[in-house]
């Protein structure tokens, strides 16, 4: 089985761990950035090329700043990821909005940044134009029902909340072209970590056709082609990476094919990842505090879901190393848990590992999306600090720990006194 590398040692972790109490998150800032540069490198035979970082996978603005000077935009879904996107200074293009039952403050940030606003809904392009305005540029995402599969954790596109039908998205670029938007986008997502390089090739086949369709049927040229995210990365050992040449080859032969041949180029291709631009770079690192024996083994972490929802949420999979154990026999099965009242706390369930101490050094891997960002405190639990392990081999911190007293920031103890 293939092994799951570590961008440093256990004595380096020992020496983080003197200024930066576990649990916390850690990046590595240059596997990031290579991983980044041979993205964008895999689709440079396109002109307009972009990468839209998701940025709920890792909100962080240290992490979108080092992503930006690649590049690379933003994708954002709320008001509050609109407001990271103008707190560091991006602004126009940088930007896009792809987000579902959107109030209009949000549609408003948007525009003001002058941000590519991806239309969620047919029933939005009145509901912008009557409360804010229908900018030049608008996007519109496609939800293909039954003409293609999703996965198991988005779920099939008929069923997903996202996105116009095929009847709606023709009849929106009409609605569009008369109110006088100029400039047109597509968009579509219906798979989410996926590894099957192939799917994303027949998604842009699929947007491709769609895309003379368009232009056949209501003269609307569409500029660029968004074609999500979604893209999974190896979260176990011995899987497969997308082999994003593989994707770019069969994406270019359709291009030519299909947009080239029906007089429809030049389109800009755009992406959204998340996930498979930090995913892999991104590491939970948590000492034990106890072993428990009952009718299982239990290996407590001083981390609980507060830190890493998705395998009680998801049931995913996320490799585990014991730090100084790495070449130790993985002879004793265990429940690795946190502190939480839930029984489903759980980091992994019947996980064969090295035997385990108190005080060990645990490594949870592939962390770097959908790991601190989907953090939340129930149980009054506290969200970690996340730290940035430089090109150079410096630590940042690029967020320190939630206290006590954030955590009750938002309670109003002295009206209470009085109620």
């Amino acid at each position: 089985m293939a092994e799951k590398n570590l961008p440093f040692s256990k004595e380096q972790l020992e020496s983080i761990i003197e200024n930066h109490p576990t649990p916390f998150h850690i990046y590595d800032e240059k596997a990031i950035l290579e991983n980044a540069r041979n993205f964008q490198k895999a689709f440079s035979w396109n002109d307009g090329f972009k990468e839209y970082y998701a940025i709920k996978a890792a909100p962080n603005p240290y992490l979108m700043k080092i992503l930006r000077e690649e590049g690379f935009g933003i994708d954002c879904s709320s008001i509050a990821e609109l407001e990271l996107a103008k707190r560091i200074g991006m602004s126009g293009d940088e930007i896009m909005l792809t987000s579902n039952d959107t109030p209009a403050y949000e549609f408003q940030l948007a525009k003001d940044l002058g941000a590519i606003i991806n239309l969620d809904d047919i029933s939005h392009i009145d509901f912008v134009d009557k409360n804010v305005g229908l900018p030049d540029t608008i996007c519109m995402r496609y939800n293909p029902g039954s003409l293609k599969e999703g996965n198991v954790i988005i779920g099939h596109p008929e069923e997903a909340k996202y996105g116009f039908t095929r009847e709606q998205i023709i009849e929106g670029y009409q609605i569009l072209k008369d109110k006088g938007v100029k400039h047109f986008g597509i968009h579509t997502m219906v798979a989410s970590n996926e590894l099957e390089p192939a799917y994303f090739v027949e998604t842009a086949e699929l947007l491709f056709n769609l895309i003379v369709e368009v232009y056949e049927k209501t003269g609307v040229k569409i500029e660029f082609a968004n074609m999500g995210g979604g893209i999974g990365i190896p979260y176990k050992p011995g899987e497969k990476p997308v082999d994003m040449e593989f994707v770019s080859a069969g994406v270019k032969k359709h291009y030519d094919d299909i947009l080239v041949k029906a007089g429809l180029a030049p389109l800009k291709i755009f992406f959204e990842s998340g996930r498979a631009i930090t995913g892999p770079y991104g590491y939970l690192v948590t000492k034990v505090r106890h072993i428990k024996k009952t009718y299982k083994t239990y290996a407590g972490l001083d981390a609980c879901m507060t830190n890493l929802m998705r395998p009680a949420l998801y049931g995913a999979y996320h490799h585990i190393t014991v730090m100084g154990k790495e070449n130790d026999e993985a002879n004793v099965k265990y429940d690795v848990t946190g502190s939480l009242c839930e029984n489903n706390d759980k980091f992994a369930i019947d996980r064969m590992l090295p035997e385990i101490d108190p005080d060990d050094i645990v490594v949870i891997h592939d962390t770097g999306a959908h790991g601190h960002s989907m953090g939340f405190n129930y149980n009054g639990k506290l969200k970690s600090a996340e730290l940035l392990l430089r090109e150079n081999g410096d630590v940042a911190e690029i967020r320190r720990a939630e206290t006590i007293e954030d955590y009750f920031a938002t309670l109003d103890f002295d009206g209470v006194k009085d109620f």
